[in-house]
């Protein structure tokens, strides 16, 4: 729903995993947010949100007043979770709006 949406707490870095209901077949992540700074995204194929590796990160432009939306087209990978880590932020509060993840 484009009403609702996650906040940070003010102290960075801050986590939020997903997980899918099997392993999947990823290859592309897209993010809704607003003033996230540097974002990693990493995943695990494991049966428990545990053993992650990192798939990419990225320092984000700010946009002012309006929400970023950033695309990570990404070699196809499997996984079970996705762990999103903002680490660093242009504010002391940010918001994550909508996540997307395409495959199979």
């Amino acid at each position: 729903s484009s009403e609702t949406f996650w906040t940070t707490t003010g102290m960075f870095p801050q986590e939020f995993i997903v997980a899918f209901p099997q392993c999947v077949k990823v290859s592309k992540v897209a993010i809704q947010c607003y003033l996230v700074k540097t974002l990693s995204i990493e995943r695990s194929i494991s049966k428990d949100p545990v053993g992650f590796e990192e798939c990419i990160e990225k320092d984000l432009q700010h946009t002012e007043g309006q929400l970023q939306m950033e695309e990570f087209l990404l070699p196809e990978f499997q996984a079970t979770y996705l762990r999103f880590i903002i680490k660093t932020a242009f504010d002391h509060f940010v918001s994550v709006h909508r996540v997307m993840a395409e495959g199979i």
